[in-house]
């Protein structure tokens, strides 16, 4: 990776971590909240809004030293090598929160069309350069939708824990700040308290958007990574559901190699690993 660590936007949103993202031209435009972002691609520039959003692409973070504590052997080495400027993003936390409860047992393509229509139908017109696009929906707006409502932007069996998991922010029974300032593991059981979040969604919310960074999320492909480089280390002799006990014992080793930045980690070797298997993004 280059010194200067300069953001890849390409790389950065075609990783896995956001889903309300479109490129025109040489610009790409996405949600995140009540706001539209849009920012050029070569050179990165953000062209709208005026206001600094350093913040969304933790440009806050020391990236030099993240890297220097992540590279613990040439297979990390390798992927930031590969993927220099792929950057973890501080999304808004309640859009997060519903879009990877949405991401159960789904394609990301059809996460961008759940969550797609869920602005449309929720949330707020804004009209930019000549084209249209929708805020996300507040907690509100999904609290008080209807079951039928909310099946018809695609969610199925999800609608109902998206309903739910609205109503708890909504009513102030989960708030995210207060989620920042907890360690680790009462962040995540927190979280698991939410019908429909399970360890890995909840490691998705933590890494993604409440600058949990030791979050490590453990799906099919990071197992697959672990049992294909890392067997060994790790004791991963297969893929598959993880007990409760075994993804907090994962966890505790995953962090005791690559550090209190193991988030970082995971994100180069999951785009690492899609990448190799030829996987479509957005």
């Amino acid at each position: 990776m280059q010194k200067n660590h300069s953001i890849n936007l390409n790389l950065t949103i075609n990783s896995g971590q956001v889903f309300l993202w479109d490129k025109f031209g040489d610009s790409w435009f996405g949600i995140d909240g009540q706001d539209l972002l849009v920012i050029r691609e070569e050179p990165f520039k953000v062209i709208y809004p005026s206001k600094k959003i350093t913040r969304f692409f933790r440009e806050d973070d020391n990236l030099e030293r993240i890297i220097s504590e992540i590279t613990k052997d040439n297979l990390v080495k390798s992927a930031v090598n590969q993927f220099g400027g792929l950057r973890l993003m501080r999304q808004e936390p309640f859009q997060c929160y519903i879009s990877f409860i949405c991401s159960s047992n789904s394609s990301i393509q059809n996460i961008k069309r759940m969550l797609k229509n869920l602005c449309k139908k929720f949330g707020n017109k804004i009209e930019f350069d000549k084209k249209e696009f929708f805020t996300f929906p507040i907690p509100e707006r999904l609290a008080n939708a209807s079951n039928r409502d909310l099946i018809s932007c695609g969610l199925g069996f999800r609608a109902k824990y998206v309903k739910l998991a609205a109503k708890m922010v909504y009513e102030d029974k989960l708030n995210f700040e207060s989620l920042t300032k907890n360690d680790y593991k009462s962040a995540l059981e927190e979280l698991k308290l939410i019908p429909g979040i399970g360890n890995k969604v909840a490691d998705c919310i933590l890494l993604f958007s409440l600058d949990n960074l030791e979050s490590f999320p453990l799906d099919r492909w990071t197992q697959r990574i672990l049992l294909k480089y890392y067997s060994k280390i790790f004791d991963v002799y297969s893929e598959g559901t993880l007990t409760e006990k075994k993804y907090y014992e994962l966890h505790e080793k995953i962090v005791d190699y690559f550090g209190q930045y193991a988030g970082y980690s995971q994100q180069f070797l999951f785009k690492m690993e899609r990448d190799l298997n030829k996987k479509s993004w957005l």
